[in-house]
């Protein structure tokens, strides 16, 4: 099924229920399928047609969610930008779409309604791609990933499935729609009709508000948006009761954090979404509080194994129906992730005693010191444990005796020194000692991409 049909069946299977929230606005799922039809004509009669790609460099706003539809009406691709990005990246990946309509303010898109409804492209092959996404580019030039209208849905019902969603959920839409978090967020509460309640910025008082305003029950955000909630002074005043189940993706988040986050919300259920922009979901764990930063067992739609050859690099099988075909105009970056039918995620992983999957770091981002191979997230997962330690990240630096050294970059209340850290490692019956940083660094704060992920490139860079 193409995504034009999936908002026509929402439609009219709950035209008076709440779609989407936000600035004021509150559309039900009739008027959301009007308004994205009426869109979808103004593209039209901008020249847009079927396949053509529609750039949006717009925050969460209601009208970018209908720009959204619009584009899956019409049979347009849609290509979501971050306005984060140098002048420069955007400018390149909107010449790499090939973009024929660039939309950078709220106020084009309600200059495109038009009084007529565009029919809409309820025929096309479900094959055809609905959007095209591009990975942040911390390795080079970001990449653009086509996503077929078959696969977007196939991702909506799975995070609904597994995130246990169900009719009339409520969601806080503020991870953005460049980012596939953010638009399987809203595809999953379109698929079991629930409501979008769109935050265009980041802002952890505002998103406290919101969750007891409009009584949010479903929370999917990235570990950096959870740590703020958790320290947010709001935190202590609001009414979080609603909340009955939170995800996280994009990151690992730390055994610390997740029982943090346990505390303030008591949810119900408590996933660890794995996946990529690539392939939506790899694997799922609901059981955070019993096994925190368990990446649990494949998805739905996912199979998956460890490559013995290359350190237990996860491998998943690109027969998902939630996986794309190849990235855009590159063959090259294709030959490197797609071989003998396994896409490489370049995470490193290992499996319990259970048989559950632990992510344990990046394949490039692995430390070998003194000959031992030394996973950065591990290390991390102990020190964010030390008391007056609010964020870390760990690094390996040359060593002319050892080869590389394990460096510990540490944001931490004052007064915290070296000698604190190291003896609170030293002290730990879950790290070697070999394991333990070797040096300390103390900074204000983590580089991070625009989706929160810590770039431990940058880190590495400034030595």
């Amino acid at each position: 099924m193409n995504l034009a049909l999936a908002l026509l069946y929402a439609g009219e299977r709950a035209p008076d229920r709440e779609a989407l929230v936000g600035e004021g606005a509150r559309v039900t799922y009739a008027d959301l399928r009007a308004s994205a039809a009426r869109i979808a004509a103004g593209l039209a009669a901008h020249g847009v047609d079927v396949g053509a790609r529609v750039a949006c460099v717009l925050p969460n706003e209601p009208e970018t969610v209908e720009l959204y539809w619009a584009c899956q009406w019409l049979g347009a691709v849609f290509v979501p930008l971050s306005h984060r990005v140098s002048d420069a990246d955007l400018a390149y990946c909107i010449d790499d779409a090939g973009a024929e309509v660039v939309i950078r303010e709220s106020g084009e898109v309600r200059e495109l309604r038009s009084g007529e409804e565009h029919p809409g492209a309820l025929d096309l092959d479900e094959r055809e791609p609905s959007i095209q996404l591009y990975t942040s580019g911390t390795t080079g030039r970001p990449k653009g990933v086509p996503r077929s209208h078959r696969a977007e849905r196939a991702g909506g019902l799975s995070q609904a499935l597994q995130h246990g969603l169900h009719p009339r959920h409520r969601t806080l839409g503020v991870m953005p729609l460049y980012h596939t978090m953010g638009v399987h967020s809203l595809l999953a509460a379109a698929v079991v009709g629930g409501c979008y309640v769109a935050q265009p910025s980041w802002d952890p008082a505002r998103a406290l508000d919101l969750i007891g305003a409009e009584h949010i029950d479903t929370l999917y955000l990235a570990p950096t948006l959870y740590y703020d909630l958790v320290r947010s002074a709001a935190l202590t005043e609001a009414d979080v009761a609603s909340v009955r189940a939170v995800a996280y993706a994009g990151a690992p988040m730390t055994s610390a954090l997740v029982e943090e986050v346990a505390a303030a919300f008591t949810p119900d259920v408590f996933v660890n979404h794995y996946g990529s922009t690539e392939i939506y979901t790899f694997a799922v764990h609901g059981a955070q509080r019993a096994k925190p930063g368990c990446a649990g067992r494949p998805s739905l739609n996912a199979r998956l194994k460890l490559d013995p050859k290359d350190e237990g690099e996860i491998l998943c099988h690109m027969s998902s129906d939630e996986a794309f075909t190849g990235y855009w105009n590159r063959p090259d970056a294709d030959e490197k992730a797609i071989r003998d039918g396994w896409y490489h995620t370049g995470d490193v992983g290992r499996l319990d005693e259970d048989g559950d999957l632990w992510v344990i770091g990046r394949v490039d981002d692995m430390v070998i010191s003194g000959g031992e191979n030394v996973h950065p997230v591990e290390v991390e997962d102990v020190l964010a444990r030390a008391p007056g330690v609010l964020e870390v990240a760990v690094i390996g630096v040359p060593d002319e005796r050892l080869g590389q050294r394990v460096v510990a970059c540490v944001v931490a209340e004052e007064g915290v020194s070296e000698d604190d850290l190291d003896g609170y490692c030293l002290a730990s019956d879950t790290l070697a000692r070999f394991k333990r940083p070797r040096e300390y660094r103390f900074v204000q704060e983590l580089p991070k991409s625009p989706s929160g992920k810590i770039l431990r490139r940058m880190l590495r860079e400034s030595e």
